[in-house]
């Protein structure tokens, strides 16, 4: 379970290694405890951009990739499948179960954020006018945020279809 921060009930914060150490060790091998954050800081020792973690066989899902791609010219964000094995070591360290694949996630190295806050957030990250968009969203309350959000993940395989692998 993610600890959410006070300020803003969408965001994640990234679990203390004690904290994820005893979570996984609970649910798997009792012998066994690893480390996520420790596991996962590899990826931002040499590059400190976010992750978006999106479901990779998702047509909704690979749309929004390469849309945040043609509004990033910066090359802000990278991106990994959600159902990769980085991808599932990402979730982990961001205190989610490795098979969750029912949102978007943004890794920074300090935080994650799931569901429409990592949207937001993404918008921040991308070309004009998309951070300005996002500034005024935030003022929409979480909850109705994320019911507009789940609703549309809930069915996006239905509404958009699915590929048979990842095409980023």
């Amino acid at each position: 379970m993610a600890i959410l921060a006070p300020a803003s009930f969408g965001r994640l914060t990234v679990p203390s290694r004690a904290q994820v150490r005893v979570r996984i060790s609970a649910s798997a091998n009792p012998r066994t405890s690893v480390d996520w954050v420790k596991e996962t800081s590899s990826f931002f020792e040499q590059d400190k951009r976010p992750i978006m973690l999106f479901d990779g066989v998702c047509n909704l899902c690979n749309g929004g990739v390469k849309f945040v791609r043609d509004h990033d010219h910066n090359r802000s964000i990278r991106f990994e499948a959600l159902q990769s094995e980085a991808g599932k070591k990402l979730l982990m360290r961001s205190g989610r179960a490795p098979n969750d694949i029912s949102s978007v996630v943004l890794v920074e190295k300090d935080r994650s954020y799931i569901k429409s806050e990592a949207v937001l957030k993404i918008m921040k990250y991308i070309d004009l006018p998309f951070p300005q968009l996002a500034f005024f969203l935030q003022f929409a309350p979480l909850f109705v945020r994320d019911f507009l959000y789940e609703n549309v993940a809930n069915n996006r395989y239905a509404m958009f279809g699915r590929s048979n692998s990842c095409e980023i």
